[in-house]
């Protein structure tokens, strides 16, 4: 049994949160977010500390408690530091480029690639084919770097496509082609 949802959410102190009507709001130096929290938890706010209080001990109202936590906590780290993703492009002529609110992918199609940057997320491209993704958002972030990184999946033959830097491509051997 995971002990997460006990632990209390430490909050820094250029940090300010509000609860209200079942909408936590925090606000800190990259920005502010809102998320409305469920009915059967609790929320406590004491001494820059955040804990989360559940009335039973049943177990879908124990797992809510702790993704409750992880949510807040990812509030709040969000608002002070924020998050990143960096993804890698792999393959001969696959490029990116930012043009306004769009980025412009070339992978190996016939035809180029137009991705909408949703609000909330900057884009940074290195060398063409390095993706920084950043954000306070964490849920925002992925669900960007994964819609990005299905737009062209790595393959296991020659590891192109779209990857995350941290992600270790399991490569196959390919055809040994006796005669």
């Amino acid at each position: 049994m995971s002990r997460v949802g006990k632990k209390p959410i430490p909050v820094p102190e250029k940090t300010k949160v509000s609860y209200k009507d079942r909408v936590l709001s925090v606000q800190g130096e990259k920005g502010s977010l809102t998320r409305s929290i469920h009915p059967s938890v609790e929320l406590e706010i004491e001494d820059s500390l955040i804990h989360i209080r559940v009335e039973t001990e049943d177990r879908k109202i124990r797992a809510l408690q702790g993704l409750m936590r992880s949510l807040v906590a990812n509030m709040v780290t969000g608002v002070s530091s924020g998050f990143e993703r960096v993804l890698e492009i792999n393959g001969v002529g696959y490029r990116a480029d930012v043009k306004g609110k769009q980025i412009e992918f070339n992978l190996g199609y016939s035809h180029p690639i137009n991705f909408d940057i949703p609000d909330g997320i900057n884009v940074a491209i290195d060398k063409n084919n390095v993706l920084r993704l950043s954000g306070i958002d964490k849920e925002l972030l992925g669900h960007t770097a994964a819609a990005i990184r299905r737009l062209r999946p790595p393959e296991p033959y020659k590891g192109k496509g779209v990857k995350y830097a941290e992600e270790h491509i399991r490569r196959k051997a390919g055809k040994t082609g006796t005669k």
